[in-house]
């Protein structure tokens, strides 16, 4: 292969993976428990390049925006862009500063100069365009739609004009202030301007569903996918922003799970497609409910994950990662009693257990929870264990 991605020490096979499976999964997620490491970002690029190989997988999805992600798209499958311009626009939470994903791009690029569309591989970031912070405008998302159906449909059936819709924006910022997270009084997402948005919005997805089949024969499915895509962030976004104004107690339960419901319609678009590699937090993977520690207390949610699979039911699979140490974070060597303690006693640098049996064989001596002293990093939940297909084990990770 012209380029390859950079093996990892702490490799993960495919064919063992999918001995663990009843069969070849459309979605196969693997977590990470913490962010910003690329060794465990060179595990996945290793497993990623072995599916395609060996599994016909043609798609990989992350957890980033996933309208950035249309940039990474367009170069790894048309070459559009500098791998450089790509690495700053085309990802959000600061991933494209990571080594490890720039080397993903670049091989995906390489493996797909020369090949026909059908055989080249795809990147679809499957976040919204959201930070812990804050959400973005739903400007770009809204206006392409527009732009998309009013080149293709008669003026007389949209919902409004361009001009109207930039009016009922107003500028971006008044969108993108983090301090509407903190404080609901300073979100616009109640305005007059955002609930007429949130009837255009659906207005326009409607014209663009009832007019699927004209739109598809005068211009192409990938198009229309993208159109879809444009609507669905749309209407997240407003939603999102309209309950960032709520001052009900469960509100940061309420954005948690919009968040991972905008992440789990992305992720089914993503497997009409075909087969893909999923890749993100456990806790937006996993098929139990999801919980974190919040500035307003402990909040719980139902992941995109959870979602995925009660849609797919088998043809969605999940691996947990596990960590053993991460000493550059003040993680150092898990007690003995805990799940990645038992781990850590294993022999090897890396194991993928199979976690159902080992619930089974752990039976009711449950492992205690492992408390991090690294507020980045969250650990295995033993309740959780039986929900995962596979637990991938990283016994020491290295500062990157």
């Amino acid at each position: 292969m012209a380029t390859d991605i950079k093996e990892s020490a702490d490799a993960v096979e495919a064919a063992a993976v999918m001995k663990l499976l009843p069969g070849r999964p459309r979605l196969l997620a693997l977590g990470e428990p913490t962010h910003g490491e690329d060794t465990l970002l060179d595990l996945r690029n290793d497993l990623f390049r072995q599916l395609v190989e060996q599994e016909d997988y043609r798609t990989i999805a992350i957890e980033s925006d996933c309208m950035a992600g249309l940039v990474v798209d367009d170069y790894v499958t048309s070459g559009t862009g500098t791998l450089d311009e790509v690495m700053e626009r085309g990802f959000s939470h600061g991933f494209g500063a990571s080594e490890a994903n720039r080397a993903l791009v670049r091989w995906m690029r390489a493996y797909n100069d020369g090949r026909p569309a059908s055989e080249r591989l795809r990147f679809a970031g499957f976040d919204g365009p959201l930070e812990i912070t804050g959400a973005a405008s739903p400007r770009q998302a809204l206006t392409a739609l527009h732009v998309y159906l009013a080149a293709r449909v008669d003026t007389d059936l949209l919902p409004c004009t361009a001009e109207t819709l930039d009016r009922l924006l107003g500028a971006d910022d008044r969108w993108t202030g983090p301090d509407a997270m903190m404080d609901p009084a300073r979100s616009v997402g109640r305005s007059a301007a955002a609930k007429e948005l949130r009837l255009l919005a659906d207005d326009l997805v409607a014209l663009l569903d009832a007019q699927t089949p004209h739109l598809i024969t005068t211009t192409s499915r990938d198009d229309w996918d993208q159109a879809r895509l444009y609507g669905r962030t749309a209407t997240g976004l407003l939603r999102y922003h309209f309950w960032m104004a709520d001052t009900a107690p469960s509100r940061i339960s309420r954005l948690c799970a919009l968040r991972d419901a905008m992440m789990a319609d992305n992720l089914l678009a993503v497997a009409a497609r075909g087969p893909a590699l999923l890749h993100a937090h456990n806790s937006h993977l996993q098929r139990e409910k999801s919980s974190m520690q919040t500035w307003e207390g402990p909040v719980e949610w139902w992941s995109a994950g959870a979602l995925v699979s009660a849609h797919l039911g088998e043809e969605y699979a999940f691996l947990a990662t596990a960590l053993g140490t991460i000493r550059h974070q003040g993680v150092g060597t898990p007690p003995p009693d805990t799940v990645e303690g038992l781990l850590y006693a294993l022999p090897e640098d890396s194991s993928l257990v199979d976690a159902p049996r080992l619930a089974t064989a752990l039976g009711d001596a449950r492992p205690a929870p492992r408390v991090s002293p690294y507020f980045g990093y969250a650990p295995l939940d033993p309740a959780h264990l039986a929900g995962s297909d596979g637990i991938v084990f990283v016994k020491d990770v290295p500062q990157s």
